[in-house]
């Protein structure tokens, strides 16, 4: 076995400094004003990108933030006129238990909720879908059931059996039906 120390060169993980002296670059006064100008214009738009790059990087998180608070409060007026609907149901409901006897008032009073509640959804763009008595349009209907009959032409809807609806005039929900066959 060799006892003596591997070579220092072999050993060295980092490279060896460089002893060589720094070169000397001789310029004109007036280049090395032009090089000294130019270095401080690189500098301006240096700054300036990054100052514009956080501006740039602020206003989107800003965005972010305005079109989350969007999200969260868009249907804010909608939740108000619901509100409206939830006391007169609350009102009726505490009208039922309180064993009041005019079931043609109680009638009446839900039939006024639900008036008022399909004015509401109207103004907010929402319309029924007319099916019955219409011909089957599979955009509009969702046939659950057939039934014979003679005096129908094939496909008509012959009975609605949930509502449909359409909000600005797009599907939300399409009428669930009962379509006629011939027998």
């Amino acid at each position: 076995m060799n006892n003596k120390p591997e070579s220092n060169k072999q050993n060295n993980k980092f490279p060896q400094a460089d002893n060589r002296e720094a070169k000397v670059v001789t310029l004109a006064e007036e280049d090395y004003a032009k090089l000294k100008q130019e270095a401080d214009k690189a500098k301006e738009y240096w700054d300036k990108l990054l100052h514009l790059q956080a501006d740039f990087e602020n206003m989107r998180k800003r965005q972010e933030k305005e079109k989350q608070d969007f999200v969260k409060f868009a249907n804010e007026g909608l939740i108000l006129e619901l509100l409206n609907v939830l006391d007169d149901l609350e009102r009726a409901v505490s009208l039922a238990e309180s064993k009041h006897e005019d079931l043609p008032a109680f009638l009446k009073g839900v039939e006024m909720i639900l008036v008022h509640l399909y004015e509401m959804l109207k103004e907010q763009g929402l319309k029924p879908i007319e099916a019955e008595g219409k011909i089957f349009d599979p955009h509009l209907h969702e046939a659950l059931m057939q039934a014979e009959d003679k005096n129908l032409p094939e496909h008509t809807v012959v009975e609605e059996l949930q509502k449909g609806y359409l909000l600005n005039d797009r599907v939300i929900r399409t009428a669930k039906v009962k379509v006629s066959k011939k027998p």
